[in-house]
């Protein structure tokens, strides 16, 4: 492997200076990149469109092309390079970059990486050459290129060796929101990521594995791969609160992908004002997929069969449809086991047609207008109402959660009394509107609004997080894509609710995907070696049988265990940790137990430490940010000082969701982390 570096001016350099040509190179892609944005932006509709509906269409398209076009001075426009050899790539040369950039003639002058001919940059390897002789990465400061690093992946002599570009790219300080990783894809992300739109792919990921990146990056190639089918279908991303979607929502919009929608699970279920909260026995037991059965039996419960004959009125005749011929249709509707709003527009329409049948056999000839005009006739409404009434979602879970009887009709062998109990309100609200619903109710109304109508479908979902679901939030999120495909990523050992799942075999058949496949990233690249090493001691304790991280990345020192005898001090020891942290480049976290936010914040304030909350973006001037364990997951810094991993356990309700909390938080740096305590460390992390 040979490597070069400059910061000298292109304009300067030998026209055989290889870095001044890359150099050259960039600036001319640069220059097509803006030339393509020109030609886009003159484009004249006004005599392309047929009307206004078509103009404005047309015209939001062409604004979405223009920022996909858009070139982003601090992110490089191509980062790697392949020489083909031979096949129908002979003598060859692509660079790969973030987007598709062609010259006036259309000639590519790089191409986007998510092109089969890209792929080799990601899967070659001197055992596996894949027909490429040379495969160049290319190091950038500030935008500017820098340096070139080669790989003769044919060159049986040139050993193989860690890139230095790669890991410094890992590696480079992190500021502002979470970035994409085209450049450092490795080979088994790499596969995950270009996996088929049919199939459900499971992401099995410790700490620093790279699943969320793969997750999203997944998105890119799909709607890439299959951008009309996708187009028409969607795309959303699922995490699981508002700070981790302000940390990720920048990683598409860098790679040109502008129509991803991103939500919680709290805002697909967001059918009511979520105003209450539930003790954790009591949402688990809302959690539980047998809520499901509870409550189908408590929709189909409005069904009743009709008491008489239905006699229905046309001009001068009358026609009867007795009330057993009405009850095999009743009856026929609930053995199709279809939506309850569906057998309710159906049933007026069966009616009418029985009655069509009728006027047929007495000589008339009656068309498809007759049979809608009785299916709207007043007697044979009234027989609906009667028979299929309608069914309100909200109303439907109030009355279970505030009538016992109820309650136990439909939950007879399916939950035990005691359960029963957990799930009644100690005071039943008067209206859906002054009820204090929780996040698990929202979800049960949720699930009650899909048995009464069918929940729109998307093409792919990204669930991130996945292991802290609940079986019922799993099926909330499997409904939104009945008909596409999901990418569902976690990590079983980072599971903090009480309800999160024991497997992924339960999970994805709960999310209706049993035939997923699970993929499993065990090398990490963004967590130090010993400060995974020192986090894994938690697992045996909280999730045996899970296999730790081996990270791939050296970096001595990188972890510190300090003592503070004197509790009082503590607060202080943390500040003078924070400003140590601070001469460091990059983001800085302070994580600490939720109750130790408060004091924390004021000890900070005392000290003149400006921070900031989860979600809001680090920039250079301001990198500290102040994170309550129950929100770091998911969340990265280059340097972390955790407060307390004691308080952290104890925060929680048990201990095995406590270890997880803090697996998570000892799992947060890039760099380095330093842990402060007063109170011993749990036992289950030993000595250090």
């Amino acid at each position: 492997m040979s490597v070069s570096d400059s910061v000298s001016d292109p304009v300067s350099e030998s026209a055989l200076d290889p870095l001044a040509r890359e150099r050259a190179h960039l600036i001319s892609s640069r220059a097509a990149l803006r030339a393509m944005r020109e030609d886009v932006e003159a484009l004249d509709i006004k005599d392309v469109t047929a009307n206004w509906v078509n103009s404005l269409v047309l015209g939001r398209q062409i604004e979405d092309r223009i920022k996909a076009l858009a070139d982003l001075a601090d992110t490089p426009l191509f980062f790697g390079r392949l020489d083909y050899l031979h096949t129908t790539q002979e003598g060859q040369r692509f660079y790969i970059g973030r987007r598709h950039v062609h010259d006036a003639d259309g000639d590519p002058m790089v191409i986007d990486w998510r092109a089969p001919v890209s792929q080799p940059y990601y899967q070659a390897s001197k055992k596996d050459p894949q027909d490429v002789g040379l495969r160049r990465r290319f190091g950038y400061t500030a935008g500017d290129l820098t340096a070139y690093e080669d790989e003769h992946l044919s060159d049986p002599a040139e050993l193989e060796t860690t890139s230095r570009l790669l890991q410094a790219e890992i590696e480079r300080p992190r500021v502002g929101p979470m970035r994409d990783i085209v450049a450092t894809i490795q080979p088994e992300q790499d596969g995950i990521v270009r996996s088929d739109l049919s199939g459900t792919v499971c992401v099995q990921g410790g700490p620093g594995t790279g699943k969320t990146a793969v997750g999203l990056h997944r998105v890119a190639y799909l709607l890439y791969a299959h951008r009309e089918r996708l187009a028409r279908t969607g795309t959303l991303v699922i995490g699981p609160n508002r700070s981790f979607l302000h940390y990720i929502e920048q990683v598409l919009p860098a790679l040109g992908e502008l129509e991803v929608q991103q939500a919680t699970v709290d805002d697909l279920v967001a059918h009511v004002e979520v105003r209450g909260t539930d003790e954790a026995a009591t949402a688990v037991v809302k959690g539980d997929a047998r809520m499901a059965e509870v409550l189908r039996r408590a929709v189909r419960s409005h069904v009743a069969m009709p008491k008489e004959s239905l006699m229905v009125v046309r001009g001068s005749r009358r026609w009867r449809v007795p009330a057993y011929e009405i009850e095999e249709m009743v009856r026929e509707l609930l053995d199709r086991d279809i939506r309850y709003g569906a057998a309710r527009e159906a049933l007026p329409q069966r009616i009418a047609h029985a009655v069509l049948v009728r006027m047929e056999e007495a000589g008339e000839a009656p068309d498809d207008r007759v049979q809608n005009a009785v299916a709207r006739n007043t007697a044979v409404k009234a027989v609906v109402k009667e028979c299929w009434p309608l069914v309100e979602p909200a109303k439907l879970v109030l009355r279970l959660l505030g009538d016992a009887e109820f309650l136990a009709e439909h939950a007879e062998g399916l939950l035990t009394e005691d359960e029963q109990k957990l799930l009644l309100w100690a005071k039943p609200a008067r209206s859906v509107k002054t009820a204090k619903w929780s996040a698990a109710d929202a979800v049960l109304i949720d699930e009650a609004r899909d048995l009464v109508e069918r929940t729109h479908s998307l093409g792919h979902v990204v669930l991130d997080e996945a292991q802290d679901l609940s079986p019922m939030q799993y099926r909330a999120v499997g409904r939104r894509c009945t008909t596409g495909s999901a990418t569902v990523l976690g990590d079983l050992a980072q599971g903090t609710t009480p309800w999160a799942t024991e497997s992924w075999a339960q999970a994805l058949g709960h999310l209706g995907k049993p035939e997923a496949v699970v993929e499993e990233l065990t090398a990490g690249f963004r967590v130090p070696r010993e400060v995974i090493a020192y986090a894994s001691r938690l697992l045996p304790h909280m999730s045996p049988g899970l296999a730790a991280v081996e990270s791939v990345r050296e970096n001595p020192g990188s972890l510190a265990v300090r003592h503070t005898e004197d509790p009082e001090a503590l607060d202080a020891d943390v500040v003078a940790a924070c400003v140590e942290s601070l001469a460091h480049e990059g983001s800085i976290g302070l994580i600490a137990a939720d109750a130790r936010i408060a004091p924390l914040a004021e000890a900070l304030t005392a000290a003149g430490l400006a921070y900031l909350s989860p979600g809001e973006e680090t920039t250079a001037e301001s990198r500290l940010t102040l994170v309550p364990a129950s929100l770091a997951k998911g969340l990265e810094y280059d340097y972390v000082v955790l407060d307390e991993p004691a308080a952290v356990v104890d925060g929680e309700p048990d201990e095995r969701t406590g270890l997880r909390r803090l697996y998570v938080a000892l799992t947060r740096a890039v760099s380095g982390l330093m842990i402060l305590h007063s109170a011993p460390v749990p036992v289950q992390l030993g000595a250090l």
